[in-house]
């Protein structure tokens, strides 16, 4: 299950809470647990040794997890580049603009392609603060290669 996915359920579970009256005891065992995953989160990280925690951060729900609890040990430059670094497909980063949440991106190679909807799922979990793509189209290019050889009659 994904961060997204696990946040939506809590406040689909919340929001039946306040239907019944019961929203602000809902809130606080969501607070209260927070803070103990928090506190065991914060003891584990730097108990790791640095290969097996640089392999975790690839992990989506471990990423969302350290982010949630402000663990995360990498800025967010690297974390766009190591949810980027996931695609089929290579971009180039162009800008961020922390104001708007903006990323800017470019295709650097020709293929098959990666939608936005592709990038914002790998930016998700590893770069929240990234809420709109500027994804920039490269035209393709027709390459034009020598003539095929003539027949032999023909010469």
């Amino acid at each position: 299950m994904t961060a997204e996915q696990t946040g939506l359920r809590i406040q689909e579970a919340l929001d039946a809470l306040a239907d019944s009256g019961a929203g602000q005891a809902g809130e606080q065992l969501v607070r209260d647990l927070m803070e103990f995953y928090g506190e065991g989160l914060a003891r584990i990280v730097p108990a790791l040794p640095p290969p097996a925690l640089e392999r975790m951060l690839d992990d989506p729900a471990v990423a969302g997890l350290l982010l949630l609890h402000d663990l995360h040990p990498e800025d967010l430059a690297a974390r766009i580049d190591r949810a980027l670094a996931a695609l089929p497909e290579r971009v180039e980063v162009l800008g961020f603009d922390p104001a708007t949440g903006t990323l800017r991106l470019r295709r650097t190679a020709s293929g098959c392609g990666c939608g936005e909807q592709d990038v914002e799922a790998a930016l998700a979990c590893h770069a929240p603060e990234v809420t709109a793509l500027e994804l920039e189209r490269t035209p393709r290019l027709l390459q034009i290669g020598t003539r095929p050889p003539l027949p032999a009659e023909a010469r």
